[in-house]
């Protein structure tokens, strides 16, 4: 178990020097897929698995980088920084470019990186590292950078030195998190509301299919492309649309249909998806459980078969868990390609379920499925 005092200890067997340390959770998202790009709504949650940061400040300018997952060291001259090929500096070094972008200094630093957010799970592990390297240097520095900014830099360094257009929810749910609450996220404008997150007898629990997916090499910025090409035909006959947010499925069909059977299709998604968060803000607070799972059922149909990001595996256990009447709904979670499904189980089914599910994933396919129980938790802070 990571603890405030395990990091402290490796940090200075390492760095011999006393740390500011950072807790960053990760993201599961209820509801409300590939919208957050297109300025719509979303509806995450932080997570009791985080990203644990420890920084110092050194007397050069150098970054010392030390990732205990990887038992690596990454060191680059501050004045000299630039993307890697080796990945995982990059969401910290991306930052460090952000930082500097806004005209805030930094000096030379240490940095130990630790954490128990599953890698390539979809629970925004990355997003994780950016906003508690955010907080980390804000304090170590007194940079005195402002909360909403923390999102806002970790997005920006996603996309310039991880080379993935993502959306803000992953580094505003790490951010804004709360225990016990949803938030409902409206990605144009960033104002939110939190909605209580009252299962009642049920639990989340997330089935990873270990199918490990990275994102900038797969489908996902094609989709991100076809959602800019449906936006640029709408705009021809309605020039007040920005984004997939002020389109409407009757647009849609008007336009995009006969132009573009694909875009079409997957951008009608994208604005369905969007009305879903909705509609399950508002079983959530009308405690209808039954009626949230039907919505995360229709979102599954919609990522597999229309917006095309699931894939076999994430297919096969959403199709197996509807057999029960004790699961509310599942649907696949995050960018897509693999990761987790989420699901509303009933806490008495859980044993029962995951000894069922086990060898029938591992029989079809050949690898172990991974059971991930998760409980809400509190955003971004120092320890």
């Amino acid at each position: 178990m990571i603890t405030k005092e395990s990091i402290q200890n490796k940090f200075t067997s390492i760095f011999q020097a006393e740390p500011i340390i950072v807790r960053s959770p990760g993201r599961i998202n209820i509801i409300g897929e590939h919208t957050d790009y297109n300025d719509g709504f979303v509806l995450p949650a932080a997570i009791d698995k985080a990203v644990y940061i420890a920084v110092s400040k050194r007397d050069d300018e150098l970054i010392s980088l030390y990732a205990e997952d990887y038992k690596a060291v990454y060191e680059i001259s501050l004045n000299a920084i630039a993307p890697t090929d080796l990945h995982w500096p990059n969401y910290i070094l991306g930052v460090v470019d952000q930082i500097q972008k806004r005209g805030l200094l930094v000096g030379g630093f240490n940095l130990y990186i630790d954490g128990d957010v599953p890698l390539g799970a979809g629970l925004s592990s990355s997003a994780a590292v950016e906003c508690a390297t955010t907080l980390a240097l804000s304090e170590l520095f007194e940079l005195n950078i402002p909360r909403l900014e923390i999102p806002k830099i970790g997005q920006l360094a996603e996309h310039t030195y991880a080379g993935v257009k993502c959306g803000i929810m992953d580094q505003f749910a790490s951010t804004f998190g709360k225990k016990d609450q949803v938030l409902k996220l409206d990605c144009r404008s960033l104002e939110y509301e939190y909605v209580p997150l009252i299962l009642d007898g049920y639990t989340i629990i997330l089935l990873n299919t270990n199918v490990k997916h990275a994102l900038g090499d797969t489908a996902y910025n094609k989709r991100v492309e076809q959602c800019k090409q449906a936006i640029d035909w709408v705009k021809e006959k309605y020039p007040e649309v920005v984004n997939m947010r002020d389109v409407s499925v009757s647009m849609l069909d008007e336009i995009v249909k006969d132009r573009d059977a694909e875009v079409y299709t997957k951008t009608r998604f994208v604005v369905e998806e969007s009305e879903r968060v909705h509609e399950a803000c508002e079983h959530l607070k009308a405690g209808n459980l039954k009626a949230l799972g039907q919505n995360l059922l229709a979102s599954h149909h919609g990522l597999s078969q229309e917006y095309e990001v699931s894939c076999a595996e994430s297919d096969y256990l959403v199709d197996f868990i509807k057999q029960f009447p004790e699961v509310l709904g599942a649907r696949q979670m995050g960018g897509g390609f693999g990761g987790c499904t989420i699901n509303l189980v009933k806490n008495d089914f859980v044993v029962a379920l995951i000894e069922k599910i086990s060898p029938e994933y591992f029989a079809k396919f050949g690898k172990e499925l991974t059971v991930i129980q998760v409980k809400t938790d509190d955003g971004t802070s120092v320890l």
